[in-house]
């Protein structure tokens, strides 16, 4: 699989669902990974990037920056409310906003800073223990209390459970979104990002697909 391969088969999902070509952002996920393949996607032409962790982003993407215009950086792993601010300075969006403190802190900073990248509030479609996430039955009114904070909400995000078809996820997903006036989707991943597209992902997050499989040190 190469970064061609996976934009064709966008493309392709894009016009299945007669969605309008260059509809769906692909998040090339970059993270674990040696900064050779990321250099060599860049080279390429790809600006649009996900990150989990703000510590590696942090020592991986200002260089790059410099390297490379037009770079857009997409935080979407758990977020700390202690690196709150240097994911701001770093990220154009944030993909995991999932509870009440956090839109507080960012809010503050958004202040003192004086802008906010784009928000995606995360929903725990599948209500695991283990993951984060607001619950779908509070997804309403956590989307209604950031947007009191003037928080720049654009849309959600899900990560559904390993276990289970992810088209009811993405679903779901959806009609949390259509009701709150949202228009973005963070959802799917290398192996259901078509199914995502049908039901009106705009977002979708790609990673060992592009890259290779990841190497942690």
């Amino acid at each position: 699989m190469s970064l061609d391969d996976i934009t064709a088969r966008i493309k392709a999902a894009e016009a299945k669902a007669g969605r309008p070509d260059g509809s769906v952002a692909l998040i090339a996920v970059s993270k674990v990974q040696p900064n050779e393949r990321v250099q060599n996607v860049l080279e390429k032409g790809h600006r649009t990037f996900g990150e989990n962790r703000v510590q590696e982003a942090a020592g991986k993407w200002p260089a790059f920056r410099e390297a490379f215009d037009g770079v857009d950086l997409h935080l979407i792993g758990p977020l700390q409310t202690n690196k709150a601010r240097q994911a701001m300075e770093l990220a154009q969006s944030i993909h995991t906003l999932d509870r009440p403190k956090l839109a507080k802190t960012l809010a503050r900073l958004a202040q003192d800073i004086g802008s906010c990248p784009d928000l995606y509030i995360q929903v725990n479609t599948g209500e695991e223990p283990q993951k984060t996430g607001v619950l779908p039955a509070e997804a309403d009114a956590f989307v209604a209390e950031a947007q009191t904070l003037d928080l720049p909400v654009k849309g959600l995000m899900c990560i559904p459970p390993v276990d289970e078809e992810p088209s009811l996820h993405f679903a779901l997903l959806s009609k949390i979104a259509a009701r709150n006036g949202l228009t973005g989707l963070s959802m799917g991943m290398s192996s259901d990002f078509e199914k995502a597209i049908a039901l009106g992902a705009t977002h979708v997050r790609v990673g060992s697909a592009i890259f290779g499989d990841r190497t942690p040190g």
